[in-house]
């Protein structure tokens, strides 16, 4: 995919690890059982984030967010080649191109942002599409009672039960404050789930799998909780 928004952020620094990924690792650092006293290091974490953001600029923008990333550089979206897949457990497998995604019916809804590592971003507006719209067009089969959800961001995936999807605030953002997703913040697709911590939230989402049961997306196979419901899971 090639990437011509106007607003693309600084590429991932020499040392190919983003603001958000110095952060993760200070956790994963701990051990992977001490994601379990999130708690407790997140002063330790947020410290280390505070340390590198005036080395790495632009990934630490002003308004609160902090940027994750497992790769780098991180990926990019062309309007023109992007394909959101739907397949797996479903009667009708769908192959969208982004005018097809941007023309489903949307809704809004403001929300907070959670990162398990403890900080927030309040009443954060977005626009996107709900999972059921989806479902309405692939049509799910019987056996379909959780999504694998794919990033571009190789290898990250990570997993939904169905009844997790169609909570009433989750959805497949494309804009943000009154704005399409800037390549940091996932452009130009995202999941969003309020009612979790930011690591369920795939970013520059381009394929969603229907599977028969969830399984273990990348920071679970490091030793975060699969239900990462905000303040009853990762120790908290």
């Amino acid at each position: 995919m090639g990437f011509d928004h106007p607003e693309m952020p600084p590429e991932v620094p020499p040392d190919g690890l983003p603001l958000g990924r110095l952060a993760f690792l200070a956790t994963v650092a701990a051990g992977v059982g001490g994601i379990a006293l999130a708690p407790r290091i997140s002063g330790a974490v947020n410290s280390a984030i505070s340390g590198a953001s005036s080395a790495l600029g632009g990934l630490a923008p002003p308004s609160g967010w902090r940027i994750y990333a497992v790769a780098s550089p991180m990926p990019t979206f062309d309007p023109r080649t992007y394909t959101l897949a739907i397949d797996g457990q479903v009667s009708h497998p769908l192959t969208l191109g982004w005018k097809e995604v941007a023309a489903l019916p949307g809704e809004h809804q403001d929300s907070t942002f959670h990162c398990v590592t403890g900080w927030t971003v309040k009443d954060v507006h977005w626009h996107g599409v709900r999972l059921r719209t989806i479902f309405d067009h692939a049509q799910p089969l019987a056996n379909a009672h959780a999504l694998q959800f794919v990033s571009a961001e190789v290898p990250y995936i990570d997993y939904l039960t169905k009844q997790q999807s169609l909570l009433a605030d989750v959805m497949l953002a494309y804009e943000m404050d009154g704005k399409p997703l800037t390549r940091e913040h996932g452009s130009p697709l995202r999941l969003v789930i309020p009612d979790m911590y930011g690591y369920k939230g795939v970013k520059w989402l381009d394929r969603i799998n229907l599977v028969p049961q969830a399984g273990d997306g990348y920071w679970e196979l490091l030793g975060y909780d699969r239900d990462a419901w905000v303040g009853h899971s990762n120790g908290y």
